[in-house]
């Protein structure tokens, strides 16, 4: 007589599967930037501590938490961090002061400022930032290496990365951690075989994010109120840099179930991803200040979930401020080691 009962589970065998989901948080990936960042700046002997220089003009709560996390941070890994508020009436000057103060290593502007339709009031304070001390990478110089997938500053001697955004680049970190990014592939070709979905495409975050997927091979769906645009390097990412084409024919609805990455950065509370729209083991990652994702359900339906990034992008920060250090003209009295650990600075990205 046959048994109506389950077979026997076999001794060792797990009881039930393991979870879907793994949530990667963003201190795990910040840790690791962080130590190299110790590492870097030890080797280049600064004879003192590095200065950041941060200038708050706006009313902006969530610009000043980010303020306050970064001030945190700087002063843990032994920077000096100066929090500078100040009317929009007088940024342009106080700006140009720390250009030209030889102690202030690098300078960083919370925007916006002015509202959206004086949008050319934050572009014309990007400008006023001296290139050298640039740490966000917002200056036309560093924007159009970034959109025209040149990495360096002074080619052919190629010793001076060029600076990168810091959320966008926070969050190509996350992926590199996350292992998106392909190391068999080479190097400016690793994201090549990706289908990802940024959801956001200000100046500051998300247009140079879909840019520097783009220029990784990524094919990549920007989508905000406008609609969607295709970036990529053409069929086969022949193509030296990134092209956009506008794509009026697709939708979020269209994109979402072909992304093997989702990147929300919509800053609004109500705005959620639809996670039925999310293909099966999915890669989803937040940089907005509010939740783009249902927490508990995107659990059930991604492979990776990434909720916030903002103590990457502060690494990111830090890193750039190094770098802006390692950029710098030779000091008399600089060892020839300390030249080297320069001029090497950060060289795998």
């Amino acid at each position: 007589m046959a048994s109506s009962t389950n077979p026997a589970v076999p001794q060792g065998a797990p009881s039930e599967p393991p979870k879907t989901c793994k949530v990667i948080l963003a201190d795990t990936i910040a840790k690791k930037m962080l130590a190299e960042v110790q590492s870097t700046l030890s080797a280049i002997q600064l004879p003192r501590r590095p200065t950041l220089s941060a200038f708050l003009a706006n009313d902006d709560p969530h610009a000043y938490q980010y303020a306050e996390w970064s001030k945190k941070t700087c002063e843990e890994q032994g920077f000096s961090f100066n929090l500078v508020k100040v009317d929009k009436e007088s940024l342009e000057e106080a700006i140009i002061a720390a250009n030209n103060d030889p102690d202030v290593d690098g300078i960083l502007v919370y925007y916006p400022i002015w509202p959206a339709d004086q949008s050319h009031q934050d572009r014309y304070i990007q400008e006023t930032v001296a290139l050298s001390k640039d740490v966000e990478g917002l200056c036309h110089t560093h924007l159009f290496n970034m959109y025209h997938n040149i990495r360096f500053l002074d080619p052919p001697s190629n010793l001076k990365k060029s600076i990168l955004p810091c959320t966008p680049l926070a969050i190509v970190k996350a992926l590199e951690h996350l292992q998106i990014y392909n190391p068999i592939l080479a190097y400016g070709n690793r994201l090549y075989g990706k289908t990802i979905t940024v959801i956001n495409r200000s100046e500051v975050n998300g247009r140079p994010l879909a840019a520097l997927l783009a220029n990784d091979g990524a094919t990549v769906y920007s989508v905000d109120i406008t609609g969607v645009q295709l970036f990529t390097r053409g069929s086969g990412i022949k193509a030296l840099r990134h092209q956009v084409v506008d794509r009026p024919d697709l939708s979020l609805s269209d994109v979402l179930p072909l992304s093997d990455v989702v990147i929300g950065g919509v800053p609004a509370e109500k705005f959620k991803v639809p996670t039925e729209l999310l293909r099966e083991g999915a890669v989803c990652i937040n940089f907005s200040s509010f939740r783009n994702f249902d927490g508990p359900a995107v659990k059930e339906k991604a492979s990776i979930y990434v909720p916030s990034i903002g103590k990457v992008t502060i690494a990111v920060l830090l890193r750039n401020l190094v770098r802006l250090i390692a950029n710098s003209p030779r000091q008399e009295g600089t060892s020839d080691d300390a030249q080297k650990a320069r001029e090497g600075a950060f060289k795998d990205d």
